[in-house]
């Protein structure tokens, strides 16, 4: 039995596997560096993904139908088995879908600490000590994740994802499916593509980004011109989505879409974790809020507090002239 290992879950979307496990691995190795251990992968899928993770040391393949996309039930009967085979000190999830239908689960099944909405790890002689978010992001708390193994569930965008590509290969290990996977409980009904015609707010290198500030579908109008000026995308936290009043496919964060633009400007938007673990990778972050406490203003680059209505018709007529 393996023992001590740094482990990562992968997620993929169809045949690409996803920037947020990179930025998982390329922490996993470095804590495996400074703790003398190997940073692995456990894969769920298509064993061919397993050529985009040259940056582990070991891929832990499982191969079957019923892993192909996310399924609760499916993955975590598969990472059970995996976990009681490998026996890593340390497994990393990403705090969004997959982390956060798991890592309660894994944590009472496994009977492993969980430290979750983690933003920062590092590692000490007895520990690994994780940095989580508490309170809404509020405050931060430092938890060591000791004894024999614990589990964090991380923060999109904590991390680089650079750290974690690699253009070599590494060893896969083909694992045998566990036998529930033959009965499950659960099945994927649908998969919910954006709206044909729609823009694609991930591929924007400037996105116009619209919070429960805005007050109204009405009001829409004002930042929309905005974004028309500039020839961007409209893009909008939760609230807004939620509201019915941009669709869903427009929607930034840890239960809409990550995002990486070279500007993101933002209007009423507080900056709740759940929205900044989809644009926190932004280069440039420009901040509107009436609101001088928003959190928004700790991760924005710069930021006013002048009211929106009257900063983005100016900001539209000097774009326009």
């Amino acid at each position: 039995m393996v023992s001590g290992n740094i482990m990562v879950l992968a997620e993929h979307t169809g045949k690409q596997v996803s920037e947020g496990s990179y930025e998982l691995l390329g922490k996993a190795r470095e804590l495996a560096a400074a703790l003398g251990c190997q940073a692995e992968v456990a894969l769920f899928g298509p064993r061919d993904l397993a050529a985009q993770l040259g940056g582990a040391d070991v891929v832990v393949s499982v191969d079957h139908p019923a892993l192909s996309e996310y399924l609760p039930e499916a993955y975590e009967q598969a990472l059970m088995a995996v976990l009681a085979d490998r026996n890593p000190r340390l497994i990393l999830m990403s705090n969004a879908t997959v982390g956060l239908d798991l890592g309660a689960a894994l944590s009472v099944r496994w009977q492993a600490p969980l430290a979750a909405y983690v933003t920062s790890l590092t590692a000490e002689p007895a520990a690994v000590v994780a940095t989580a978010q508490i309170l809404g992001g509020k405050v931060l708390a430092e938890v060591e994740l000791g004894g024999e193994r614990g589990i964090a569930t991380v923060v999109g965008g904590a991390f680089p994802a650079a750290a974690g590509q690699g253009d070599g290969s590494c060893a896969v290990v083909e694992f045998a499916a566990p036998a529930g996977l033959e009965a499950l409980r659960m099945s994927l009904q649908q998969v919910l593509e954006p709206q044909e015609g729609d823009v694609d707010i991930t591929a924007a290198d400037v996105l116009v980004s619209v919070g429960r500030g805005i007050d109204g579908r009405d009001n829409l109008e004002v930042v929309q011109e905005l974004a028309d000026a500039l020839g961007v995308p409209l893009s909008a936290s939760r609230p807004v989505v939620d509201a019915g009043w941009l669709p869903k496919s427009r929607q930034v964060g840890k239960s809409g879409l990550k995002v990486k633009p070279k500007a993101y400007l933002m209007f009423g938007i507080s900056g709740a974790p759940e929205h900044l673990e989809g644009m926190r990778s932004a280069e440039l972050i420009i901040a509107c809020n009436t609101d001088a406490g928003a959190p928004i203003f700790d991760v924005a680059h710069y930021g006013t507090t002048v009211d929106l209505f009257d900063l983005i018709p100016a900001l539209a007529e000097r774009v326009k002239h």
